[in-house]
């Protein structure tokens, strides 16, 4: 399912990459230690010059990274990459693969993978006992505290510090400016104009939204109910009634006003194509409807008559692989970009500009100078819970969804198909 989740990313992107050399820089440095935590400044100040004067100069080294990103922001991270190479004296080679999971998790332990890698922070935890991260925390150069502390806790685990953070995600309400002219505060509200649209026969619906446990996450977990929860003596909570009743509440509310075949590409396309007045996505879904002259507005999600929605956040980082400990010189090649990319403000801004991405650098989180897209975004953000980053977590989403198929086909009713997950994901678990 993770890799499920991250495939939408694949799927649809921006018309065309913003290009990022002319407004992102690496400072000459000396040694590896002299990366930018201040997002591309001198490098002059007197913690800088004490850390060069007392860490070891280290030869250049070369960084792979591995990524997965849509055709844009690929596009747009090869620029960056490239800006980087030219003005550092470290070289980073990027690779995207559509395969990341199943590349990192063969490649890894064979001692064939990155230095780097991106992704969202659900994989810390398996990964990171299964002994295909690097605790970088003793050679950082940066510092914890200047990010949000969600992200600086999506970072670590077991005291370990295994990537560096960038931007947050999840899934909130879109809609189109020219059918919609306020954005609903209620769910009661939203169905109303939902009503308004809806006519399948003629090719048009209320609402554009892919049916996966990440998507329905925030229903499910908005009156009570939570997928996972290591903290508590039942971890699962999918048979759980309050999950039960979020789940349901899906399948009454907005299943009626949604294309039939609930994958994502019939729901993404019916807004997109402007055929829904709203869609429930993501930050990487924004260039798709763009691209397509929708105009978009974003903004939290309604609330139901009770409750309230709590969608999963993710956090997007630098992974330090273990490959970070095969050569000091390559480790420095990595720690150097990644604390450059997640510190540089400009770089952060461009990025929320052309791309959606939700900054977690504490300097511009919430910022009044963020695209009202992106703005949009950050509260939905605040409205959810990140994912857990426990390695049991990885088993859920699979059986989650396979059993909420069930009772959308009429198969089983929504206890019965989670009762049955459950004990599906415990067999998986052993």
């Amino acid at each position: 399912m993770a890799t499920d989740r991250r495939k939408l990313l694949k799927m649809g992107g921006l018309a065309a990459a913003a290009a990022l050399s002319g407004c992102v820089g690496v400072q000459e440095q000396s040694t590896p230690t002299e990366s930018s935590s201040s997002g591309g400044s001198s490098g002059s100040d007197d913690s800088s010059t004490e850390q060069a004067t007392t860490q070891p100069q280290v030869d250049p080294g070369t960084a792979a990274a591995w990524y997965a990103r849509s055709p844009a922001e690929a596009e747009t991270l090869k620029s960056v990459v490239e800006t980087f190479n030219g003005d550092s004296r470290h070289t980073v080679k990027g690779s995207d693969l559509s395969d990341l999971e199943k590349k990192t998790q063969s490649a890894i332990p064979a001692g064939q993978g990155p230095q780097i890698f991106e992704w969202a922070h659900d994989w810390v935890g398996d990964y990171y006992q299964r002994g295909f991260l690097s605790d970088q925390s003793d050679n950082l150069s940066v510092s914890m505290d200047q990010f949000t502390s969600a992200a600086a806790g999506a970072v670590q685990f077991d005291d370990a510090v295994v990537g560096l953070p960038f931007a947050a995600e999840t899934v909130t309400l879109l809609y189109n400016k020219e059918m919609v002219d306020s954005p609903p505060e209620t769910v009661s509200e939203m169905t109303d104009v939902m009503e308004q649209h809806h006519d399948p026969s003629s090719g048009s619906y209320g609402l554009g939204y892919p049916l996966n446990p990440y998507f329905m996450s925030a229903w499910a977990q908005a009156f009570g109910g939570y997928y996972f929860d290591p903290s508590e003596d039942e971890m699962l909570g999918l048979a759980n009634s309050p999950t039960v009743e979020g789940f349901n509440y899906i399948l009454d509310t907005f299943v009626p006003y949604m294309p039939k075949d609930t994958a994502y590409g019939p729901q993404a396309a019916a807004f997109s194509e402007g055929n829904a007045p709203f869609a429930i996505n993501g930050p990487w879904y924004l260039g798709t409807a763009r691209e397509k002259g929708i105009d978009v507005g974003v903004t939290k999600l309604p609330t139901p008559d009770s409750g309230s929605p709590s969608p999963y956040t993710g956090i997007q980082l630098w992974y330090f692989a273990n490959g970070m400990e095969n050569s000091e010189s390559d480790a420095a090649a990595g720690r150097e970009f990644a604390e450059w990319y997640v510190t540089n403000e400009e770089q952060l801004m461009a990025n929320a500009e052309s791309h959606g991405f939700i900054p977690v650098l504490e300097s511009l989180a919430g910022s009044d100078d963020l695209p009202s897209a992106v703005q949009g975004f950050s509260e939905a953000v605040q409205q959810g819970v990140p994912m857990p980053t426990h390695p049991k977590m990885n088993k859920v989403w699979g059986p989650t969804g396979t059993a909420f198929g069930k009772a959308l086909d009429g198969n089983m009713s929504v206890k019965d198909a989670m009762v049955e997950a459950e004990s599906t994901i415990r067999d998986n678990w052993e």
